[in-house]
């Protein structure tokens, strides 16, 4: 097959069309990065990069994005608006808009003191929510400048990221997950009146964040996380009854301001959520975490793999901290002869890559990928 265009290689992708290998994908979303500036360094020096940069591309090292030949690069981020909440952020702790406390407890930021445990209706009536007419605008615009470029001056595809958290995700935090999962079962009106004012907020972020961007896109992000390692929080029921409804008008509110495709980001055990998922807009589904129940890449094909894009699948809990590089590219040939099969995949880690990822395993799962398509090795790579 002749050589496609990054673009042209994601639209057949998505509509499950013969490709010349599929789209590789670092980076391109907050979901499968490397947040740790050590891990980024390690990476540079292992590829024989030195020093900054340069570029405007600032979301990561424009080099090796170039050097490993990946589709995709992003635009936007969470936004939070001007708020009496909101806490200056210290070394080690910070309060958000939404009155979320986290202090840093050495790879990532904890939640503590959820505020609103124990809350009551009245409660979120009266609580201080983020406005939509606080946000900063200015950001807005420079984010719909950088789509632009992104759009008319490069052939990559173009990732917005989500302005904001789900809804789910959102009331645990708030909450605690003890209480808002509990709720969930016995408190549901406490439940909707929290997803109808987080929805509300919602609409009004997504009419000026993709009204700025939409046109720019290929596909956008979303994170609401509904599994854990073994099953999910809900039942397909509960989802269907709480959950869903929301979700579905957010996606469905996004789409007329954007003919993007829907990624949706949920970790752990979802499988017997993914026909929900589906029916309420989702288009690719992020991360395929391999070693929970049921997410093996045989049973998401053989199940969804014509009504669903994959995105992501080499595992981060095991074998990436601790495999070979020739495990590692092992590893990407037997998911690509199953994920890639009559399209729908999108090469990339499972999720973000923490530091005790070695470098030389980041560059095998491409360069796994480039012998599996039997394409010659670029640049820089070792």
């Amino acid at each position: 097959m002749e050589p496609m265009t990054y673009r042209e290689r994601f639209e057949a992708t998505v509509t499950h069309r013969p490709v010349d290998r599929v789209p590789y994908d670092l980076a391109g979303t907050s979901l499968n990065g490397m947040e740790h500036a050590a891990s980024i360094e390690a990476l540079q020096r292992h590829m024989g990069f030195s020093g900054p940069a340069g570029g405007w591309y600032r979301k990561f090292d424009e080099r090796i994005l170039e050097a490993l030949d990946i589709d995709v690069r992003r635009v936007g981020d969470l936004l939070c608006p001007a708020s009496p909440l909101t806490r200056e952020r210290t070394a080690t702790k910070e309060t958000d808009c939404w009155g979320v406390t986290r202090e840093f407890t050495g790879v990532y930021w904890d939640i503590r003191n959820p505020p609103l445990k124990g809350a009551t209706l009245e409660d979120l009536d009266r609580y201080p929510w983020p406005r939509a007419e606080n946000l900063d605008l200015a950001r807005i615009a420079t984010f719909h400048e950088e789509a632009r470029r992104l759009y008319e001056e490069t052939d990559y595809v173009v990732c917005a990221e989500h302005p904001f958290y789900g809804v789910m995700e959102l009331g645990c935090w708030m909450c605690g997950f003890d209480d808002f999962l509990l709720r969930m079962a016995l408190e549901p009106e406490f439940v909707r009146r929290f997803f109808d004012i987080v929805l509300a907020y919602q609409k009004q972020v997504i009419e000026i964040y993709y009204g700025a961007v939409g046109a720019y896109i290929h596909f956008t992000t979303s994170g609401d996380d509904f599994g854990t390692q073994t099953g999910s929080f809900l039942s397909p029921d509960m989802f269907e009854e709480l959950v869903k409804p929301y979700y579905r008008e957010r996606i469905r509110f996004t789409k007329t301001f954007t003919k993007a495709r829907y990624l949706h980001h949920t970790c752990g055990s979802v499988f017997h959520l993914i026909p929900h998922l589906i029916d309420a807009g989702v288009d690719i589904l992020n991360p395929i975490q391999p070693g929970a129940r049921d997410m093996e890449p045989e049973r998401l094909k053989s199940a969804y793999g014509d009504r669903l894009t994959f995105h992501g699948g080499v595992d981060t809990q095991h074998l990436l901290p601790n495999g070979t590089p020739d495990e590692v590219e092992r590893e990407v040939g037997r998911i690509l002869s199953v994920l890639a099969r009559d399209g729908g995949y999108i090469l990339s880690p499972a999720h973000n890559l923490q530091p005790d990822v070695p470098p030389a395993n980041v560059v095998a799962i491409f360069e796994g990928a480039d012998r599996y398509f039997g394409r010659r090795s670029r640049g820089v790579r070792r």
